[in-house]
């Protein structure tokens, strides 16, 4: 259930980042209210997300993946130019994202908490 918050988060991110473009500076009603909605929505969902995930993989993900995205959009919806570097430059935090998933240890384990476990300690 943690991976559909962080997807959903991305997902709204996304909006929230193409509402921003389109609300041209605040100066558009509409857009702007978007933008606001989307954040929110985003945030929340990351914040679900977080109850389960490592909150520096679940980072990664959310802002790596959504920066794809948005480079994305940028191109189709905007007409931003993709460069051959631009490219590259994607496929490198694409494989940084895929990297830190790989290189994580399950969560509540030591390797992933430097020995200790500060939130359960403070928790309890």
């Amino acid at each position: 259930m943690a991976y559909i918050w962080l997807g959903l988060a991305i997902v709204f991110e996304v909006f929230g980042t193409t509402s921003m473009k389109m609300s041209e500076g605040f100066t558009r009603l509409w857009p702007s209210i978007g933008m606001g909605i989307f954040y929110v929505l985003s945030f929340s969902s990351l914040s679900m997300s977080l109850k389960s995930l490592n909150v520096g993989t679940a980072y990664a993900i959310w802002s790596g993946l959504g920066t794809v995205l948005i480079v994305t959009a940028g191109v189709f919806l905007f007409k931003e130019q993709m460069t051959w570097f631009k490219a590259i430059c994607l496929m490198l935090i694409i494989a940084g994202v895929i990297g830190l998933n790989l290189a994580e240890a399950p969560k509540g384990s030591t390797e992933s908490s430097g020995g200790t476990d500060a939130v359960s300690s403070y928790q309890r």
